[in-house]
């Protein structure tokens, strides 16, 4: 199987749990298509640079997924068919960007998690007090 990674502009208007059903059906298709998930980015809402299907704004999400290649047309028109979502693209990977994104995405895990186990040090300054300094 071959790995691909798709980005899909939703509407705006959804809301968390909304964008957790999206991706529940995104994850159907590939199913469907004989595909895996891997890796899902949640972008965020964004401004759009021009108005697509009379929006404004879109909510952005990254997916890594695997998929036979006779199939992605298949998963496209899948796409096409969701009213949910604006534009998609759907992008071939090599192995070795696959795996460099896969790598990166580690990485980041392992920062936040060292972040979240070092404690905040407060310097004497930060505690609330001021200086004031008088002038002579």
């Amino acid at each position: 199987m071959k790995s691909y990674q798709s980005v899909l502009i939703l509407k705006a208007d959804l809301d968390d749990a909304q964008v957790d059903q999206v991706i529940e059906k995104i994850t159907e298709f590939l199913s469907k298509n004989n595909g895996s998930l891997l890796k899902v980015d949640k972008w965020g809402k964004k401004r759009l640079g021009y108005r697509i299907k009379k929006s404004r704004f879109g909510y952005y999400l990254n997916i890594y997924h695997t998929c036979e290649s006779l199939k992605v047309s298949a998963l496209e028109s899948d796409y096409k068919l969701y009213d949910l979502i604006l534009k998609f693209l759907v992008i071939k990977l090599s192995d070795k960007e696959l795996e460099q994104e896969m790598k990166s995405d580690e990485i980041d895990n392992a920062v936040e998690e060292t972040k979240e186990k070092t404690p905040a040090t407060k310097s004497e300054s930060d505690n609330g007090v001021e200086e004031v300094k008088e002038k002579n």
